[in-house]
């Protein structure tokens, strides 16, 4: 599992973690918006994010990572992102508007590893 965050126009590639030995695309996709969300709010930056995941960005809005993958040795590098991704919303405020990316009508979001 691997994330990144890319400049949706620019398709320039913000910033990217991984690859890790075991994780979910959730996980993937969550960590994605987190770290996107704290480097928006670094740059103090109103732009909008991008998600094709729902799930994500129900975890995001309740400030969880609900996944049902069994913590392990394998993933403890991942669940260490998440822990901390999962303190940073609840210690932070953010402006920044996330939206559902269409990607029947929009194609692939540029983020995704083109693996699909």
């Amino acid at each position: 599992m691997e994330y990144r965050g890319v400049d949706t126009k620019t398709k320039k590639q913000l910033f990217i973690q991984g690859p890790f030995e075991q994780g979910t695309n959730n996980i993937g996709e969550f960590l994605a918006l987190v770290h996107g969300l704290a480097f928006l709010k670094q740059h103090k930056s109103e732009r909008i994010m991008y998600t094709d995941s729902r799930t994500a960005m129900s975890w995001v809005r309740k400030k969880t990572c609900n996944s049902k993958l069994k913590r392990s040795a394998k993933n403890k590098p991942v669940y260490d992102l998440v822990d901390r991704a999962v303190q940073w919303l609840k210690t932070n405020e953010y402006t920044t508007t996330i939206v559902k990316w269409e990607t029947k009508a929009w194609g692939e979001i540029p983020a995704d590893f083109g693996r699909k």
